[in-house]
This record gives structure tokens, sequence and C-alpha cells, in this order.
């Protein structure tokens, strides 16, 4: 039976929980922005300054919590998760050429690719730093091996790019390695902070890579039915810059409409009406049904990874957060 999702949002619930310890990450991370070379802390506030929902850093402080991490320790590594996230959208967004990023336009418009680029490798610096300061090799080398894994998913979609033939095999791994390996790591340093044992630190990395997954294949979904009102922007921008993601996969997969994905994603030639009727060829096919079916089984997943870990109420708020992830409408 599916899980009824409770009306209460859990990401809030967790941040209110979290108050006091994510404003004090919040402070840290604004600290550690500044350099005496002007352009740096211009280029990141603007990006970070812009919002986001802080996903990343809030789960570094939640898992870390269960085990009592050391306070101040926690916030820097939280603040390292973000300036690691953020360095990569930075990065990310130079490569392909974005237009906007959390509702403006993307820094690289604003400030050039040059900037773009070294603001990111400033904040990938700031990240290794903090690393350093907790004093836990087994936290460096968590969050140094997603940093890696962010580049090659990087290189791997480059790759990938404009291949109508890309397989769903292939996609999940692009997304494993810029989404989910962060999820992870952000979630097991908490407890390799706090010095938990080795199957403990596992089981939390387990739950948020698959939290990770669910949550980029709801995004795909939500790029196509998500409401502009809730989300904030407007539906289809993974349409109209060509990406092809989840849905568009399972439809060349069965060989759903070749000549029109073709036409619109690889070739660029699309109308007024296009979106309109991806959207009818994927929700009249069952393909967008489909992706929210493997999104949720990443959420079981997600749940069943932390079933043999210390009950509290923020566990239960992090496998509320699995199951909010794949149903959300933002």
């Amino acid at each position: 039976m599916k899980e009824t999702l409770k009306p209460t949002n859990p990401l809030e619930t967790l941040s209110d929980i979290l108050h006091d310890d994510m404003a004090a990450t919040n402070k840290l991370i604004l600290d550690r922005l500044q350099s005496d070379v002007p352009l740096i802390p211009k280029v990141a506030s603007y990006l970070i300054a812009a919002g986001g929902k802080r996903i990343r850093p809030l789960l570094t402080l939640a898992c870390g919590n269960v085990f009592k991490a050391d306070k101040h320790k926690m916030y820097g590594l939280a603040a390292s998760v973000e300036f690691i996230h953020s360095a990569s959208l930075l990065h990310d967004d130079v490569v392909d050429e974005s237009d906007e990023r959390r509702g403006q336009p993307a820094a690289n418009l604003v400030f050039g690719n040059h900037a773009s680029v070294l603001v990111g490798d400033f904040l990938f610096a700031r990240a290794f730093e903090l690393m350093v300061e907790t004093g836990k090799l087994r936290v460096l080398a968590l969050l140094s091996e997603a940093a890696r894994t962010i580049t090659e998913g990087e290189v791997l979609q480059l790759v990938a790019k404009g291949r109508i033939d890309l397989s769903y095999e292939t996609y999940l791994q692009i997304i494993a390695a810029k989404t989910s390996a962060l999820f992870g790591a952000a979630c097991a340093s908490g407890p390799a902070l706090a010095g938990a044992d080795e199957e403990t630190v596992k089981a939390f990395y387990d739950y948020g890579y698959a939290l990770g997954m669910g949550f980029q294949l709801r995004d795909d979904v939500l790029d196509y039915t998500g409401n502009e009102e809730k989300r904030g922007k407007v539906p289809g921008d993974d349409f109209r810059e060509g990406k092809i993601t989840g849905p568009v996969i399972l439809a060349l997969e069965k060989g759903i409409e070749a000549d029109f994905w073709q036409r619109v994603m690889i070739d660029k030639q699309q109308g007024k009406k296009d979106f309109a009727r991806a959207l009818d060829i994927l929700g009249s096919n069952g393909l967008l049904e489909e992706s929210e079916a493997r999104a949720a089984k990443y959420a079981d997943q997600a749940v069943q990874a932390l079933a043999q870990t210390p009950n509290s109420p923020i566990k239960q708020t992090l496998c509320e957060i699995a199951h909010y992830a794949v149903n959300r409408e933002a």
C-alpha cells in the first residue's frame, strides 16, 4: 500500500527542529564566502544568497544530531556540503550554457564563464578547508569522493549530450553521480564525524543516496507537470533546453514518437504547441506514472536503509522526507 503523506512538509518540520543549528551554519557559510578578492564573494553570494532549499546541509545537521556530533565541527561540515553543491552548480551552468538558476539569470550570464568557473574552484577549496578542520579523515574521504564523483557525472553527461540513444541505465548513472553521491555523503558525514561504526555510516549513506535518486526522478516529472506558482519556475525548462531526462528516455526506449523527440530535443526545432504535445505523449502512454513509480521505489529503499539504525524523532522525520521527496509538488 502506498504510504499516505502527512499534510505537513517534513522538510519544514526538520528545519524547525534544527533552526538554531541551521542559523549557525548559514552564518558560517556567509563568513567563509569572504575573500580579499572582491569579485569572489560577489559571485558566490549571488548564487548562495538566491536561496535554494539547503536540503543537503540540513540533512548533514540532522544525521549528525542523531549521534550528538560536535556542534561546531558539524556546522563546518554542513557548510562544506553546501559549498560543494554550490561549486558544482556554478560549473554545471557554464557547461550547460544555462540562462537561469533559482529564478534569476545564471551567474555565468551575469559575471561570465571565467569568473563562474574560478569562483566554483574557490568554493571547492573552502569546502576542503572546512573538512580538514573537522580533524576526521573519514569525513574527508566521504566528501572528497563525492566531489570527484560529481565531476565524473558532469563529464558523463557532457559525453552523452545530444545523444538520442541515451539509455535509461546511463541516465541513472549520471544522476547517481551528479545528485545522489552528495546526498549520500551529506547524510553519512554527520555520523562519521560522531564516530559511528562503518555499518551505521553506510546505512546513512545508502539513505541519502536513495533519497537523492528519488528526488531527481521526481524533479524530472515536475518539469513536465509542475505548478508554476508552487515551484517558482515555468514547467518545461528541461524540454525547452533539449535535456533528455527520464520520462523521455522511457519513451525512446519504447519506440514512442521517436521522430518527434528527434526534432524537438536534438534538432531543437520546437513550436509553440510542442511542449503540450510532449506532455500528452508522456501522460497518455503512462511514462510519467512509470517515472513516479521508479522514484517511489527509491523512497522505499531510503527508509529501509535506516531500518536497523537507532530510533529517534529525527530518524522518523528523515523517513517521512524520503516519501515526501517523491510526492512533492515543488
